[in-house]
């Protein structure tokens, strides 16, 4: 089942820097997402890896994860 993991920052530095290590865990990236203006990034996963992708964005200090 694909699930998609939302992760709210409070800037654009954050996004980038958790864009590029969801990158080199080796997530594809057309299942990525990343909004700089509203400093969102959104993965489309697999259920199987999806404590993998919260610990990934929790490592920038998000505002939010759902």
């Amino acid at each position: 089942m694909t699930k998609t993991i939302t992760g709210k920052f409070d800037s654009a530095g954050k996004v980038q820097n958790a864009l590029d290590d969801l990158l080199a865990a080796g997530i594809d990236r057309e299942k990525v997402y990343a909004d700089k203006d509203t400093n969102e990034i959104k993965v489309m996963i697999p259920s199987a890896i999806e404590r993998e992708i919260t610990e990934i964005l929790n490592r920038h200090g998000p505002t939010q994860v759902r």
